[in-house]
């Protein structure tokens, strides 16, 4: 049995829409309408044990609802789902001591007091043995470089310390599965490293089962090898990373050094150009003209060097919720019809 299993999941809800006016405003306190939400649209996915997949979609997509029901947190509409065999939202205490949710826009610990007390409650809630316990802090504490911090109020904390403080609580009972729902967001280039580092190295140690939310795509590039794209609350994409990448890139960026001083006029006809530091120059070219462009350009010109890449994930991947989107919208539009 796969470690996660999800089967025509849905998720609706109902929104009030409040009108403007004083008018209005009055009636809706008698008579309110409704508009239904379809948050997660009939999903199926399966995910192996020790899998560390990125779960990613444009804001509004169904990701963090997903977690959600899949944590127990919220029932859903309709459909299946098992998380080591158990149905989140049944919320028995045998699955709730096996998982681990972290959301980076909310708080577990206790604002005004150390760490090392929340972490205390902790202990208790989930009956961890005293001595598994502090080896388990010990162990996390020095993965994560914040032993001298236990002591220090949580309010006194950075956001960096502070994620790495939610990070423990969550790991104090050592999970199988973790669902983290972007827990870099809001951190510097430094912090970021340093969480993807731990994140890295605690799961090939202890082969746990990760589900990531996240919008940094360096997030993705470092931890995660398979990629769940959702818009609109269904699943469009589920593959490789690099697969993404051969999908949803129609172009290529080509680096071109010319012999001599300039740049020839004739550059910009065979694509859209990025960068002009003469001699140097950076394109954009469509990839099913790469090889024609290059040919053509090594026939007319000198060139002294040159390289092909693909595009930056951030690029690649904005390009990929705008097609999923559109073409989501599309589907539904063509459904009411």
């Amino acid at each position: 049995m796969s470690t996660i299993e999800i089967r025509g999941l849905s998720k609706s809800y109902f929104v009030y829409q409040k009108k403007e006016g004083l008018l209005a405003s009055l009636r809706g306190l008698f008579h309110r309408e409704y508009r239904e939400v379809e948050a997660v649209r009939g999903i199926d996915l399966t995910v192996e044990q020790g899998e560390f997949v990125a779960f990613l979609g444009p804001n509004g997509a169904g990701k963090t609802t997903t977690l959600k029901l899949l944590s127990g947190v919220i029932n859903p509409t309709s459909g299946h789902a098992t998380v080591m065999g158990h149905v989140p939202w049944r919320r028995e205490n045998a699955y709730r001591r096996r998982f681990a949710l972290v959301m980076g826009q909310k708080n577990q610990l206790w604002w005004d007091l150390p760490a090392q007390e929340s972490f205390r409650l902790h202990q208790q809630i989930y009956r961890i043995p005293l001595d598994q316990f502090d080896a388990t802090v010990d162990e996390l504490t020095s993965l994560l470089e914040t032993r001298d911090l236990l002591k220090q109020p949580v309010r006194e904390l950075s956001l960096g310390e502070r994620m790495k403080m939610e990070l423990t609580a969550a790991l104090l009972h050592s999970p199988d599965v973790l669902f983290l729902d972007e827990p870099t967001i809001g951190l510097d280039v430094v912090a970021q490293r340093n969480i993807q580092r731990f994140l890295k190295d605690y799961q090939a140690r202890r082969q746990v089962t990760i589900l990531l939310t996240s919008h940094y795509m360096k997030d993705v590039a470092a931890l995660c090898q398979r990629v769940v794209i959702i818009a609109l609350g269904q699943i469009h994409y589920d593959g490789s990373l690099s697969g993404i990448i051969d999908r949803f890139s129609g172009h290529k960026i080509v680096t071109l050094l010319f012999g001599g001083e300039g740049v020839p006029e004739d550059v910009a006809s065979f694509g859209e150009l990025l960068e002009v530091e003469a001699p140097r120059v950076r394109m954009r070219i469509l990839r099913t003209e790469v090889a024609d462009v290059l040919a053509t350009l090594l026939s007319r010109h000198t060139i002294e060097d040159m390289s092909v890449e693909d595009p930056p994930l951030e690029e690649v991947i904005a390009e990929a919720f705008t097609r999923v989107s559109n073409g989501a919208k599309a589907t539904a539009q063509t459904a009411e019809i």
